[in-house]
């Protein structure tokens, strides 16, 4: 088999087998595995009940957590920052994550924060679970003012 037909042939494999699930393994031509990363996102919105207008320079920082352990702190999966730039609420995030960083047997949530200048305006008080024990993959979240503002 020459190189072309053996390089074809590994390629149709690695596509066919990261059809099949999250992530798949194929064996390159030395031995070696390698695990195709599969990407997959949470998405939504967030606003406040406050009718008090962000700043142009006011940013959202939206983490994706792992929060399944209660006696430790939240592990970060993904994170996401969006700049205002004006807009006002609610304002759209997209958080992108390797589906292998995901345990299905896990709780993940997901945390966001409204800074402005790097001190911090709003942020969620309540829990927004998504991905696994049937979750969603959207949400729509209620931020809170910070207190001391």
């Amino acid at each position: 088999m020459n190189s072309y037909a053996l390089l074809s042939a590994l390629g149709a494999a690695a596509l066919m087998g990261a059809c099949t699930g999250p992530s798949a393994t194929t064996s390159g031509s030395r031995g070696q595995t390698n695990t195709a990363v599969v990407r997959d996102s949470v998405t939504g919105t967030v606003a406040y009940r406050e009718r008090i207008a962000l700043p142009l320079n006011a940013v959202l920082r939206v983490q994706l957590q792992d929060v399944s352990r209660q006696d430790a702190p939240a592990i970060e999966v993904a994170s996401a920052s969006v700049e205002a730039q004006g807009r006002q609420v609610p304002l759209p995030f997209v958080l992108r994550y390797d589906t292998i960083r995901i345990d299905p047997t896990n709780t993940y949530a997901v945390q966001a924060r409204i800074e402005v200048d790097g001190r911090l305006m709003f942020t969620n008080d309540s829990a927004y679970p998504v991905i696994t024990r049937g979750n969603p993959k959207q949400v729509q979240m209620m931020l809170r003012r910070a207190s001391g503002q």
